[in-house]
């Protein structure tokens, strides 16, 4: 049984039984029968179903809003995810002609050689929790108007999702088999990877997670891309608009109760901006209420489990023992505790505390001076990560030069903790393989065909 445990008061909010592995085989199936008729439709009327799902899921964001709340504890007053789950696909829908078109080579009277791009066949989505609808529709978007079927597994504190997903496809005239969701436990997912039921596996959680899809996929050949885990830094360098960092920084730290992928974990600030930077970052968090996600006052809402927040309250309490200082008063957030956990912002920390090098993913931020550039690149380059970094300065040149330096997937300049469709979804090191959205991302869900006819 798949079971989601609100993090509002630790009820059972959801709770559905999973596919028995032959269950599993038999949806693997109908979406391989159904696949092949779904890519020979024309790519317009493709775009134009999936668009009509997109919007269909709009219609339904009044119901989704309060449902994200209790499933995972964004608060309401955010108004949950459509702006960024409709902005994405419909960048992939724009983009599609130009990324899915064949690569011309030769057409004259004695040859015909072009490449094509043709769909996998079905893909497996396996979407996490923090954001559900906007994480999952970076695949499933671009998969379905590839020509795939789709099998979309979500998170099972997020069970709701992929059930309102697939109901606003299908009402949108996606046919059933070509886009399904389906809960899956752990092993009959390692089972129908092994047996190479997919022809593509896009999973977006951890590490753990992804090293269990790599097992599972070992020797089939499958296709993967995987987003893991992040300890995304900032850097804020002597010329930087310190308001601006301040603000955009310290909410990428603490939005979504700092569960987010690209969130900032680390803050690295030129030792003239230091102290300064450092009040500005308190003043924001002491505005911060913390608070039941229903309240339209609360703008810090739960961690999804309880377990999540202990784990960020070892990763602060071990910094502190260690010589760290804590600078947000406690008496400020009297309903810490369980799922909900105060933010914390650090000082005295280094690269010793776990809390500067292992992923925290919840509302706490450790900041260090530093010198100069060097030794900004060294301490970001100094983690098992790579998925974005914030740079902040007024020369784009020097942002640029210090982000050929850096060890990560995407380079911001005086921005953070923002996917851009146009550009390509991508991490190094432990955050992955792989790349979703742009044009690299039809590519991963497409495999090229080559075509040399010799005309007769």
């Amino acid at each position: 049984m798949i079971r989601c445990v609100s993090p509002i008061d630790g009820s059972v909010y959801a709770e559905r039984p999973v596919l028995s592995a032959e269950a599993g085989f038999e949806a693997v199936a109908k979406a391989r029968a159904a696949q092949a008729d779904w890519a020979a439709r024309p790519l317009a009327e493709r775009v134009d179903l999936v668009l009509a799902g997109v919007a269909r899921v709009g219609e339904m964001n009044d119901e989704i809003v309060p449902e994200l709340a209790w499933q995972m504890g964004r608060p309401v007053r955010y108004g949950g995810e459509f702006g960024g789950f409709t902005e994405r696909a419909s960048h992939m829908a724009e983009i599609a002609g130009e990324a899915l078109a064949p690569i011309e080579v030769e057409d004259s009277g004695a040859f015909r050689r072009r490449i094509k791009r043709v769909p996998h066949g079905v893909v497996l989505v396996i979407a996490p929790w923090n954001y559900p609808f906007m994480t999952a529709i970076n695949t499933v978007a671009p998969a379905l108007i590839a020509g795939n079927a789709v099998m979309l597994k979500h998170a099972s504190q997020t069970p709701l999702v992929g059930e309102r997903m697939a109901r606003a496809f299908h009402e949108a005239g996606v046919p059933r088999e070509v886009f399904q969701n389906v809960f899956l436990d752990h092993q009959t997912t390692s089972e129908l990877i092994g047996a190479r039921s997919f022809g593509f596996v896009n999973f977006t959680g951890s590490v753990g997670g992804g090293q269990a899809i790599e097992r599972a996929a070992a020797g089939t050949f499958t296709g993967l891309g995987l987003e893991l885990g992040g300890k995304d830094p900032g850097y804020v360098m002597e010329d930087a608009d310190l308001e601006a960092a301040a603000e955009t920084l310290i909410d990428g730290a603490m939005f979504n109760s700092g569960q987010c992928c690209c969130g900032i974990e680390r803050i690295y600030v030129a030792e003239p901006l230091f102290d300064a930077f450092v009040e500005k970052a308190v003043a924001i968090v002491e505005g911060y209420t913390l608070g039941n996600p229903l309240d339209p006052e609360t703008t810090l809402g739960p961690m999804a489990q309880a377990r999540f927040a202990e784990e960020v309250r070892a990763q602060t309490a071990e910094a502190v023992a260690a010589g760290a200082t804590a600078l947000i008063d406690p008496g400020r957030f009297p309903r810490d505790g369980g799922a909900y956990l105060m933010p914390h912002i650090l000082t005295g920390v280094d690269h010793s505390m776990r809390v500067m090098r292992e992923e925290s993913f919840g509302p706490v931020v450790g900041i260090m001076p530093v010198k100069d550039d060097d030794e900004a690149v060294r301490l970001m380059n100094d983690s098992d990560y790579g998925l974005t970094a914030s740079l902040w300065t007024a020369e784009t040149d020097r942002a640029e030069a210090i982000g050929d330096r850096i060890e990560t997937g995407t380079v911001f300049q005086n921005r953070a903790d923002y996917l851009d469709p146009a550009l390509c979804w991508t991490g190094c090191k432990s955050t992955g393989r792989g790349g979703g959205l742009s044009v690299i991302g039809y590519h991963n869900l497409t495999r090229p065909k080559s075509y040399h006819l010799k005309k007769a």
